[in-house]
């Protein structure tokens, strides 16, 4: 757990679950930052010879990181988004020649807390720390600050961090809205997933859902919400999903359901598909593999996902420790473009998203 701008056919359960642990596709992509109109140094610090010859997402070179030590906090990479962006920064820190320290926190706040206290003590020279509730981590977030270790964060907006790495949540709630209301055809009943509103992406993702749908009416969302939770995110959801269809069982009844990640909404679409309910559809947000070849299956409810590259976002926060320690300016927002995969567009997104 900001500019404007998948399973072919599931078998069973188990193999569902296998296939989301073990998924682990590596993706890039386009990059922008809030301060697009600011000279970047980086061409400044190659001609000075401090240039690696890497280029950043952002199509600017990146500095060195040689002799530095660069701290990577995850929360967990049990997800294909942690996995990515987990990754990212560990590829992009060692391809500018510095050393990663990478801690696990396996979805376990004090382990999480822990971990960053411990890397505190190693003395690195700036810290990336990804994903968690914003108000839980504060206050270790400010020993980091007041250690003097440069904080960067990836989808975790904090006063005491130096640059925020994510997709354009806001274009990614707001688009992804006016898909789901307009295959609704503007009316109807849709069940949302809201179980990690602290989480501030999430947060966005939903906010703009409720705002956009100022626009239509004749949409009435389902209470109460349903709660997504963690670990046993899939198998939960498909079983609330299908007590929620014992409430709606006739067709019209519900028409859409929709969750701020992957994981609750493959466990959704598992739980649609096994009851036959072809009037409703399925959305999430994430770009999990499991979740796109579930888009791209004719036959499944699974309907459009908004798909982040997380890998990308990894190297961005790498990019801008780099910078940053360099004595370059970083934006305090960096952002990368979200990809809307449908059912038309599902198979030429995946040449995008998925190559290595």
């Amino acid at each position: 757990m900001l500019s404007r701008k998948a399973l072919k056919k599931i078998i069973s359960l188990p193999l569902l679950l296998s296939i989301l642990l073990l998924s682990a596709c590596t993706i890039g992509g386009p990059a922008k930052n809030t301060d697009a109109g600011e000279s970047n140094k980086a061409t400044a610090a190659s001609s000075n010879g401090k240039g690696t010859g890497v280029v950043g997402i952002d199509g600017q070179p990146v500095p060195s990181l040689k002799g530095k030590k660069i701290g990577v906090a995850a929360i967990g990479t049990d997800h294909n988004f942690d996995r990515q962006a987990y990754q990212g920064q560990i590829d992009r820190i060692k391809e500018l020649g510095g050393t990663p320290i990478a801690v696990d926190g396996e979805r376990n706040d004090q382990k999480h807390i822990a971990d960053i206290e411990n890397l505190i003590s190693q003395k690195p020279d700036a810290i990336i720390k990804m994903l968690g509730d914003t108000k839980v981590f504060t206050p270790v977030l400010k020993k980091v600050s007041d250690a003097k270790i440069p904080l960067f964060t990836v989808d975790h907006p904090s006063e005491y961090s130096i640059a925020n790495h994510m997709s354009d949540n806001y274009l990614i709630g707001e688009a992804l809205a006016r898909k789901i209301f307009e295959d609704m055809d503007g009316e109807g009943k849709i069940a949302v997933f809201n179980g990690f509103y602290g989480t501030r992406v999430c947060a966005i993702r939903y906010d703009m859902l409720k705002y956009v749908a100022k626009d239509y009416p004749k949409i009435e969302f389902i209470e109460p919400e349903l709660q997504d939770v963690i670990p046993g995110t899939v198998e939960d959801a498909r079983k609330k999903t299908q007590d929620l269809l014992t409430k709606y069982p006739k067709k019209g009844d519900l028409k859409a359901i929709w969750a701020a990640w992957d994981s609750p909404s493959i466990g959704a679409a598992l739980a649609v598909d096994a009851a036959g309910r072809s009037d409703i559809k399925v959305y999430g947000v994430d770009g999990d593999p499991a979740a796109i070849d579930m888009v791209e299956d004719p036959n499944s409810s699974f309907a459009a996902d908004m798909a982040q590259v997380p890998y990308a976002i990894g190297q961005a926060a790498a990019d801008s420790a780099a910078r940053y320690l360099a004595g370059e300016k970083v934006p305090s927002s960096v952002y990368v473009d979200p990809v809307l995969v449908t059912k038309d567009n599902a198979k030429e997104k995946k040449k995008i998203l998925f190559t290595k």
